[in-house]
């Protein structure tokens, strides 16, 4: 018997959701959901790239995310001209990095593509949604452009990436937090892998406790079987625009 408030099991996802080319300007778009927590993904391609990389021949992958006001309860102000809080800097880094692990940039050609994730609803796992929601835009901004995988007209992912949050309340291990489970949590950590199964980044903090070596092979067990799931909702979204063989 589960004691999660939502009654899910220590090692269940909430219900992940993709609308796959959500009506945007850009041209790769996805509304990804997660529970209660939904993000709106698009990628937009610019034929330049940054001043930094005139001299090499590949290309770039950055990210922007933003909380919208209406997202959490309290409202949240908007960030206002180049002011960018902390926490929304931070989150955007991480989102950036973890794209560019999975991508060959030299492929990509003098284009930069940027990743907006912008959350219109935030009941927690907003970073980790934005980066499995971000890949499948991503992927279909390459297509729009005419980038498949057997073409050299600058499809540079070499596999899909995914992310999930996993943590300890109340002493147990417990897969994808939920706002209210983070709030209470002990341990929080958030796990971004490949679809190879390599990890890219895992970001780990206990709130004012400590946790085991035991406990974090748990967790990173948990994160390990959340991840194989979320790649194969990825690979359900885009269906046939699936770029991978595996």
């Amino acid at each position: 018997m589960s004691n999660r408030h939502d009654g899910r099991a220590a090692n269940q996802l909430r219900p992940i959701r993709f609308q796959s080319d959500f009506p945007s300007a850009a041209q790769g778009s996805v509304l990804a959901q997660a529970g209660k927590t939904s993000i709106l993904c698009t990628a937009s391609i610019e034929n330049s790239v940054p001043p930094w990389l005139d001299d090499s021949l590949g290309g770039w992958i950055t990210a922007e995310y933003n909380m919208l006001p209406g997202s959490t309860d309290p409202r949240k102000r908007r960030d206002r001209g180049t002011k960018t809080d902390g926490r929304t800097t931070e989150i955007q880094r991480l989102i950036g990095r973890s794209l560019r692990a999975i991508a060959d940039l030299s492929k990509l050609g003098k284009r930069t593509i940027i990743v907006d994730c912008d959350v219109l609803e935030a009941d927690g796992g907003t970073r980790t949604l934005s980066i499995t929601g971000g890949i499948i835009a991503l992927v279909n901004a390459l297509q729009a452009i005419g980038a498949t995988s057997d073409s050299d007209a600058g499809f540079c992912l070499q596999q899909s990436v995914a992310a999930v949050s996993v943590g300890i309340v109340d002493g147990q291990p417990l897969l994808d937090l939920d706002y209210q489970e983070d709030f209470a949590a002990a341990v929080d950590m958030n796990v971004v892998m490949t679809g190879s199964g390599q990890f890219i980044e895992i970001q780990g903090t206990g709130e004012e406790a400590t946790f085991s070596d035991t406990e974090l092979t748990e967790m990173l067990k948990l994160a390990r079987g959340g991840i194989k799931e979320l790649i194969e909702a990825q690979r359900k979204a885009l269906a046939d625009a699936w770029p991978w063989t595996s």
